[in-house]
């Protein structure tokens, strides 16, 4: 074999997962005490199987644990050399709390933010710009409570809310936390805590006169839509440009929503009325920012379609449909992991000068996982990339009973 310089002597998935520095994750393993009832399968054991699982978008026990055994050979890079049961992981998923993978994301997130990539166009606003919005994942057993009624066959399923705030020009969530579904939206809000000089972007679902009361006060910025039953006195009608009438704005108002007499907290507000020719629809944003041109308030709220879009690439390429566990602690595990997962893969497209469509970088990961290829040049140019099958690599015979 011609060793060239895509060679390398590890597999890919050896590359992925040595980017989580050892001691990050034995300090975890060490705060959460994860490893204290566990002879074998250890916490970085745990942790290996779970980003195959979401690498490979396995869907079932049976296809992780068959999977691991026929890759015997290639994860001896990583140190692993016992190789769990269906019922090991099944345990092990259940009872090992997740909160030991939630913490290792946060570390893996603030050791990698300053390399995120980051394609958006840029201004002077780009950097202040912070999106909070939540998607639900239903579960087909009431394990979580989810919102709406039971279904057509009477039987009522599960769900799981994950709440997530990004910085535009990151891509990844530097918070997170996960509620029943049928949990609002707003107790989220609390734990967001954008530094002064933030600008706010969120679906109405986290419409709190009380908390866009405090950022104001606090310097931050915010821009939302408007409910459809929200009161508002209109205080003031500002003029509107022809330039700006001509991109959609219909009108700019100064405005006060809440009850005059009532016991929630009043606001003092900016409404702005656009519409989209795109979607032939009528859009309300309001915003705390007097100062901005109306265009800008409807061009800044077109920028949540990012979180969007960051919901959308994890549920198409991580295994966010059927979970390996039947319990609450296990969907929270793969949810994290999928993070992990997800941060990885954004961190090693970080200097490629290549640009990639992230469902076919899962897809060539996912095809490739296994081979032996240097992943940096690998992704810059697949198709001159030269990759190495050991010939020495014995057959495994696989125990289907475990």
């Amino acid at each position: 074999m011609n060793k060239s310089t895509f060679f390398t002597g590890q597999p890919i998935f050896s590359q992925l997962f040595k980017m989580i520095p050892r001691d990050m994750l034995s300090a975890c393993v060490k705060e959460h005490k994860t490893d204290r009832y566990y002879k074998k399968f250890t916490t970085r054991n745990h942790l290996i199987t779970m980003l195959y699982t979401c690498y490979q978008q396995c869907t079932s026990l049976r296809e992780v644990v068959t999977g691991i055994q026929a890759c015997e050979g290639r994860l001896q890079y990583l140190g692993m050399t016992n190789f769990p049961k269906r019922s090991t992981l099944s345990e092990a998923n259940k009872s090992r709390t997740y909160e030991v993978f939630e913490k290792l994301y946060y570390k893996l997130f603030a050791k990698y933010r300053d390399i995120l990539p980051d394609s958006q166009p840029k201004d002077r606003f780009h950097k202040r710009i912070v999106i909070i919005d939540s998607t639900t994942i239903s579960l087909f057993q009431e394990i979580l409570k989810n919102a709406g009624r039971p279904g057509v066959d009477g039987r009522k399923k599960g769900g799981i809310k994950v709440h997530m705030a990004i910085k535009a020009h990151e891509d990844v969530p530097y918070l997170i936390r996960l509620t029943e579904a049928a949990k609002a939206d707003i107790p989220f809000m609390k734990e967001v805590r954008p530094p002064k000089g933030s600008i706010v972007i969120m679906d109405k679902g986290y419409n709190s006169f009380h908390w866009m009361n405090e950022w104001q006060k606090q310097g931050v910025d915010w821009i939302t839509r408007l409910k459809s039953r929200s009161v508002i006195d209109v205080v003031k009608e500002c003029e509107v440009s022809e330039k700006n009438k001509s991109e959609g704005v219909i009108s700019d108002q100064h405005v006060v929503m809440g009850f005059k007499n009532g016991k929630i907290e009043r606001v003092n507000c900016r409404l702005v009325k656009y519409y989209d020719k795109e979607k032939n629809y009528t859009f309300q944003f309001i915003t705390s920012n007097k100062k901005w041109s109306p265009i800008r308030v409807a061009m800044f709220y077109k920028q949540r379609w990012q979180i969007e879009m960051l919901f959308k690439r994890l549920k198409q390429n991580m295994p966010l449909e059927y979970f390996l566990g039947d319990n609450e602690n296990a969907i929270k595990i793969q949810i994290f992991c999928a993070l992990i997962a997800d941060l990885l893969l954004k961190v090693v497209t970080s200097n490629l000068k290549r640009q990639w469509a992230y469902s076919n970088l899962a897809s060539f990961i996912r095809l490739h996982l296994m081979n032996y290829t240097s992943l940096a040049h690998f992704l810059e140019n697949p198709e001159k990339c030269k990759i190495y099958y050991p010939k020495n690599e014995g057959q495994l015979e696989l125990d289907l009973s475990g």
